[in-house]
Order: structure tokens, then C-alpha cells, then sequence
């Protein structure tokens, strides 16, 4: 699991291995048990989600747009 960013005692990442064919641009992340994933592309929307509640949803929303581009930089980079 290719960690991209920890912020906020939040952990930013990707799984190694991510379909076949790959799927869109997207991150996982996690913190104290609860797991959520966000699509980067065409625009940061909430795809799963396992245990965050909708305020904290809302922060990580907003920490995956402040980080957006380099999240899409270390995708490309790790996925390349």
C-alpha cells in the first residue's frame, strides 16, 4: 500500500493492486478503523465508505481537493 499523504492523523493511500482493468484515479484512506474511498477524477466525489460520519467525510472531502494534484501525481507516478 503505497502511502501518498498523512495528514491530520489520516492516511492517504493506495492499493498496489487496483482491478483489471485499473480503475479511474482515485484514493483510499483511513484512520482509527473507519476506511472511505474518493474518486480524484473528472472531480473528487465520495465513493465508499466504511464507518467515517458525514462531518468527517466532509473535512477529508475537502483535504482530498487542498491535496488533489498531488494525489493524481503520486497515482500516476506509482501506477506508471
Amino acid at each position: 500500500m503505497p502511502v501518498a499523504l498523512r495528514l491530520d492523523g489520516i492516511k492517504f493511500f493506495f492499493y498496489t493492486n487496483e482491478g483489471s482493468p485499473r480503475e479511474q484515479a482515485h484514493v483510499h484512506v483511513r484512520s482509527a478503523g473507519a476506511e472511505a474511498k474518493f474518486w480524484l477524477l473528472p472531480q473528487v466525489q465520495l465513493a465508499p465508505n466504511d464507518g467515517f460520519d458525514a462531518r468527517t467525510l466532509r473535512q477529508i472531502a475537502d483535504m482530498v481537493r487542498d491535496h488533489r494534484e498531488l494525489l493524481e501525481r503520486a497515482w500516476n507516478e506509482h501506477f506508471a
